[in-house]
């Protein structure tokens, strides 16, 4: 009996809708199993980053995601909680904003600031704010370099990224009415010896879509390689038969007698490639052996390797107003490629990204050897 359609079901179909489709929420069982991975996506951002930002045990558990209205989404959460907006550079300016309770992101900025977030304050100053601001935009950031590679190595850069506590009236998307539906993934974070709150992940319905409909082209892309064509050939060109003739192709694959006459012709096609690659890539080789034997001289030469996050100028008198729990800001916005460099050299650009509890640099542009040998 589970297996039989019922009455919607069949209006459905014969409406030409598809099974699965939730007409309420505008997403089919595959757009929700798709935008799962997503949220999965954002919430393994928040552990891993919110972890290595308060250097303790974080747990985050993921909810299930829903599309729903704007006001409805309001009516979710607690109140002045903390916002943080982005948009997707790299992917349309996709807007995407993180709500999180305001204990939560008081929380999170007294653990960067090295304290135990316990004792946090009752009015958030600008310094607890900004320091909320900068440890959800490492989450994007991680998370957006997660993202590039279900959208087919895409390079996807927060921009555009403001903060504040919500006040009274407002919207997670300001551009839109408060109708408008959008795709909601919540997640409850547990630091270590702290009570756990909450973090809302929230993307506009269509932009959801987008990123969904991006996903099964690059599946679709990849699809026909999985697929063996091939086969169809020979069963394209085999005379059409009774079944006798589906017994007799298995018996030519057997007999060696049909394998033998073969090998001949297959041993006279290579022959003349064998006599052209010598006269090819002998000089090459030659050539090629010395540079070798140069560079296995410095190969085992140990050589400094560091990242250039960004720079600045300060006066004298700004640096020894610095405290503990001072900002610096540098020259570079959240995103843009950092330097490496090799004994002070820059040779390459990349994007820095969290491994684990660690953090690494994805090399996303080498410079050429003359650009090195200018910079050396």
């Amino acid at each position: 009996m589970d297996d039989l359609l019922s009455q919607d079901e069949i209006n459905a179909l014969l409406s030409g809708g598809a099974l699965g489709e939730d007409s309420g929420s505008g997403l089919s069982m595959e757009d929700s199993q798709l935008l799962d991975e997503v949220a999965s996506i954002f919430s393994n951002a928040e552990n891993s980053v919110f972890g290595m930002l308060s250097g303790k045990d974080v747990d985050t558990a993921l909810e299930s995601a829903e599309v729903l209205p704007q006001k409805d989404f309001l009516e979710k959460l607690p109140e002045a909680p903390f916002v943080f907006r982005a948009t997707c550079g790299g992917f349309d300016d996709i807007p995407l904003t993180l709500v999180v309770e305001q204990r939560g992101a008081l929380m999170l900025a007294d653990l960067m600031m090295g304290g135990e977030g316990k004792e946090l304050p009752e009015e958030p100053s600008d310094l607890y704010l900004n320091a909320a601001q900068e440890g959800l935009s490492q989450v994007v950031g991680a998370s957006f370099t997660s993202l590039s590679g279900l959208l087919g190595g895409r390079r996807l850069m927060p921009e555009n990224t403001t903060s504040a506590l919500a006040a009274e009236g407002w919207l997670p998307f300001t551009q839109l009415d408060a109708e408008a539906s959008v795709w909601v993934s919540p997640a409850t974070v547990q630091v270590d010896g702290l009570d756990p709150f909450k973090v809302w992940s929230a993307i506009p319905l269509d932009s959801a879509l987008a990123i969904v409909g991006l996903m099964r082209q690059i599946i679709g892309e990849q699809t026909p390689k999985d697929s063996v064509p091939p086969p169809e050939e020979p069963a394209a060109s085999a005379p059409p038969s009774s079944p006798a003739s589906s017994m007799r192709s298995p018996q030519p694959k057997a007999p060696a007698s049909n394998a033998m006459p073969s090998m001949p012709r297959a041993a006279q096609q290579p022959a003349p490639m064998v006599d052209v690659h010598p006269a090819e890539f002998l000089p090459l080789g030659q050539g090629g052996g010395m540079g070798n034997s140069r560079i296995d001289m410095l190969a085992d030469i140990p050589v400094r390797v560091t990242v250039e996050l960004g720079k600045t100028r300060k006066n004298i008198s700004e640096i020894l107003a610095l405290t503990t729990g001072s900002v610096i800001e540098l020259d570079k916005m959240a995103g843009e490629p950092v330097d490496i460099l090799v004994n002070g050299k820059p040779i390459a650009r990349g994007e820095v990204v969290v491994i684990d509890e660690n953090f690494g640099v994805r090399i996303t542009d080498v410079l050429g050897s003359g650009a090195r040998v200018h910079s050396a």
